[in-house]
């Protein structure tokens, strides 16, 4: 894409009409790379998924996306329409054991690893989406607030006041990476303590023992 000149992106993958034909794809990367493969999904119905997982079944459970990232509709990003972020999608909330139990009835729950995404900033969400069922966490969000953000919604017009989403030298001096470095890594440290801390007081060994 050429500086400056419009370009389309696409709500949709141009070569992806069915679950047949997502599969088709999924294999294909994963024989072309060697590598694990999954999709991204924020769920505004569960109708396509069912759909997806009965395709699974008929073509053998070696067909299956690798894992699937349970992306929740509250918006992570500042480049997205606000349409979008306030009234598609269903929250990580409502999603996330509805997608573990439809694996569970398929009896897929094994094959396919599930990864939660969506506002898992404090250690009380993450440990949540662990019970819940799933088996990763993700998050952006906790650690651009260690970074400094302050959710300016610039992200796409290169004029982020704390120098983290831009190319502008100005502003990049608000972001120094010695003193953000040591904020990130306290963040981390702190949630992982944390995290544990819930997990031990509800009897169990480490988080990923939790459970509903």
């Amino acid at each position: 894409i050429l500086p400056g000149v419009a370009s389309i992106s696409p709500n949709r993958h141009e070569e992806i009409g069915s679950p047949g034909e997502l599969l088709d794809l999924i294999g294909h990367i994963r024989a072309v790379s060697g590598k694990p493969v999954g999709i991204k999904a924020v769920f505004g119905e569960f109708g396509w998924f069912g759909s997806l997982l009965e395709e699974v079944k008929r073509r053998g459970a070696a067909s299956a996306p690798d894992f699937i990232t349970v992306d929740g509709g509250e918006g992570g990003s500042g480049a997205a329409p606000v349409s979008l972020m306030d009234f598609v999608g269903l929250p990580l909330g409502d999603s996330l054991p509805v997608v573990v139990d439809l694996l569970i009835a398929t009896g897929l729950r094994d094959r396919i690893r599930v990864i939660a995404s969506g506002k898992l900033v404090n250690p009380g969400d993450v440990a949540w989406a662990l019970c819940a069922g799933a088996d990763f966490i993700v998050s952006a969000r906790g650690f651009m607030f260690a970074l400094g953000c302050i959710q300016a919604m610039r992200c796409a017009e290169n004029t982020c006041p704390t120098g983290i989403t831009t190319h502008n030298p100005r502003l990049q001096k608000g972001l120094d990476p010695a003193d953000k470095s040591v904020r990130v890594q306290h963040y981390v440290e702190n949630l992982l303590h944390e995290v544990a801390q819930i997990a031990h007081s509800c009897g169990a060994r480490e988080p990923r023992e939790l459970s509903r």
